[in-house]
């Protein structure tokens, strides 16, 4: 496997200092680090990149997914990409639209406005991934499997949407759902 150059820059934030220590040091022991090479692999990416993880409460996801996705309810995970494309190649009902396709303008060419590109070399800043603790330990309660596992789980899944995935149809779900699965078994 091609050595990834990942940074994860880890927030916790569940509304008090004490469960925000006492989560930290669960996290401490995951190999969150690990399941973003795991996940960049699979998908192919091999530039290097970083993203930042928030974990909090219900509450603040809630706020999230109504204030950017029109939905007053809490959710278990959140990807805010930077980047301006899928960056895998997949197939294209497995991909988000970049952001001029969404609008159905077409893309500036010819000298106008060019994407950056961004040398192999660099780091990539993918964007945010934020998953709530409260529901992560309420899906693994009901899965029968330990909150370990679902936070593992969603990073990767979070991760798959920053790169370019999107689970809105059958095939980008299921696709999404084998290489998470993917991961965590080639993670341990």
């Amino acid at each position: 496997m091609a050595e990834h150059d990942s940074q994860v820059e880890l927030s916790v934030d569940l509304g008090n200092d004490e469960s925000n220590r006492a989560l930290q040091q669960v996290i401490s022991s995951l190999p969150l680090e690990k399941v973003v090479k795991q996940t960049l692999h699979l998908a192919g990416i091999t530039q290097p990149v970083m993203l930042t993880l928030l974990i909090t409460s219900d509450e603040t996801i809630r706020n999230l997914n109504k204030q950017y996705r029109g939905q007053d309810k809490p959710t278990d995970v959140l990807s805010f990409p930077l980047v301006d494309k899928p960056m895998v190649n997949a197939p294209a009902d497995q991909l988000w639209l970049p952001p001029e396709a969404q609008k159905g303008e077409k893309a500036e060419t010819g000298g106008k406005m060019q994407a950056f590109v961004s040398p192999a070399e660099l780091t990539i800043n993918l964007g945010d991934i934020v998953i709530s603790w409260q529901t992560v330990v309420h899906q693994a309660t009901e899965s029968g499997h330990n909150p370990a596992y679902e936070l593992l789980f969603l990073l990767s899944h979070g991760l798959l949407h920053l790169i370019g995935y999107d689970d809105q149809t059958e095939s980008g779900y299921q696709a999404m759902i084998q290489m998470q699965q993917a991961v965590l078994e080639a993670t341990g």
